[in-house]
């Protein structure tokens, strides 16, 4: 593992950049447990009217069936897409807010090419980022770029969750709610206690048998130029 996203891209060939714009999401920022993953998606203009058609719109508003069946018309349509994601034990040590800025570099890092502009949804910047940006509120909405990514995005965390991780970790009902604090999880950590991949930097207001409280590290500054 690379010591951080833009050490990574320093030693990497150089490669023509793309003269289009990449949309770029997260998915599990939130969650209790596991990888907060990211995913960078450029889409052709040709693209979007079909799948648009096919009902592309920010995951969190799509069924489980409508967002499977997108993912291989994504895949299919976009110019070019990738994914990347920071672990449970990145998050504790660098904080929520970098550990996802790991995982949208790691995704942008595996495109062909860096993209001409790289549209944000929210309000954060990605810092570390050379190349040009804009951030672009409710952009998973508004741009489809962006709304295909946090399809992306939420199916391979989802999918990695359900049919991976909760047969590793029994009990925690991760098939379910794929490491959100729901009542079912947060009932399961006080029971059994957390896992390897539990965040202990989000369970500081839990009771929680191998955690220490504390507040969660977010002060840590951007990736090394």
């Amino acid at each position: 593992m690379p010591a951080s996203p833009a050490a990574a891209a320093a030693v990497r060939p150089p490669a023509a950049e793309l003269s289009v714009e990449a949309g770029i999401d997260e998915v599990g920022r939130g969650c209790l447990f596991g990888p907060v993953f990211a995913a960078a998606v450029v889409l052709p203009a040709r693209a979007v009217a079909p799948l648009q058609s096919l009902g592309l719109t920010d995951s969190k508003a799509l069924s489980p069936k409508r967002r499977a069946a997108l993912v291989p018309a994504i895949e299919a349509h976009a110019r070019c897409w990738a994914l990347g994601q920071a672990s449970a034990a990145e998050i504790d040590r660098l904080g929520i807010r970098r550990a996802t800025e790991w995982a949208m570099h790691r995704a942008l890092q595996k495109l062909p090419g860096p993209p001409a502009l790289v549209i944000v949804d929210g309000v954060l910047p990605l810092r570390g980022w050379a190349g040009a940006q804009r951030t672009l509120v409710r952009g998973d909405q508004l741009c489809p770029a962006i709304a295909a990514a946090s399809v992306l995005a939420k199916q391979a965390r989802d999918r990695l969750v359900r049919e991976h991780l909760a047969l590793r970790f029994p009990g925690y009902g991760l098939e379910r709610h794929v490491g959100y604090g729901t009542a079912l999880h947060r009932e399961a950590l006080l029971r059994l206690g957390p896992t390897p991949l539990h965040r202990r930097s989000f369970l500081g207001k839990l009771r929680v048998a191998g955690t220490t409280a504390g507040s969660q590290p977010g002060a840590a500054g951007p990736p090394a130029p």
